[in-house]
């Protein structure tokens, strides 16, 4: 006599569950955006993408104007603009005209950051009167503190512009101390006591980023 597991169809038959051996976790398969099984033994590098590289610094890029190239020539150096200096001709590059040029602007720093002393002085000597006022009191010692700060910054300026002076009568000026490539006149223009090239520049605060230097 024939069980009934026996008269029972195969296909109609419960499937046998698969056994996992002891200390294991079965690890249901996982699947990609697309929906496709994805395997677990994939590596991470492959299902993530990499990250985008940091965009390279752009440098300064100025249009020179051609109908301005030769301005340079008939006008005395405190007659020209920062259009027509840029627009000069490259192998005229810190010239005798370009170096007045610049010499003018760094005398009118300097005179300005002194005229700003020296009425950073005089305004503390009118404010010496006591104020009882706690809260005024603080207020005008508050701005009396941001002044100083910011005279301090304008002092080493101060010094920065005597160097860049001093660069102009020996003939250093306006090149890399570094490389001893130009720096560039919009560079210049933008900020006169540079003493280093852009690239040269950027290269400097990433070491000091890295190394702390």
């Amino acid at each position: 006599m024939k069980s009934e597991a026996a008269k029972t169809p195969a296909a109609t038959r419960p499937k046998a569950a698969k056994t996992v051996p002891a200390g294991q976790t079965r690890t249901p398969a996982r699947k990609d955006d697309a929906g496709a099984p994805r395997s677990a033994a994939q590596p991470a590098a492959a299902r993530r993408p990499a990250p985008a590289p940091a965009p390279a610094p752009v440098p300064i890029a100025v249009k020179k104007n051609p109908r301005l190239a030769n301005n340079w020539k008939t006008k005395a150096p405190d007659q020209l603009t920062d259009e027509e200096v840029i627009a000069m001709p490259d192998g005229e590059y810190m010239n005798e005209t370009q170096l007045a040029f610049f010499r003018l602007k760094l005398v009118g720093l300097k005179n300005d950051i002194l005229a700003n002393a020296d009425q950073t002085t005089e305004n503390l000597r009118e404010e010496t009167v006591v104020v009882p006022d706690p809260a005024d009191r603080a207020t005008i010692e508050e701005e009396h503190a941001l002044e100083l700060r910011t005279r301090d910054r304008e002092r080493k300026l101060l010094k920065k512009i005597e160097q860049s002076i001093a660069r102009i009568d020996a003939g250093d000026y306006g090149y890399c101390d570094e490389t001893g490539e130009p720096i560039g006149v919009p560079r210049l223009l933008a900020r006169p006591t540079a003493t280093l090239s852009l690239e040269a520049q950027q290269r400097r605060e990433l070491k000091q980023k890295m190394f702390g230097d």
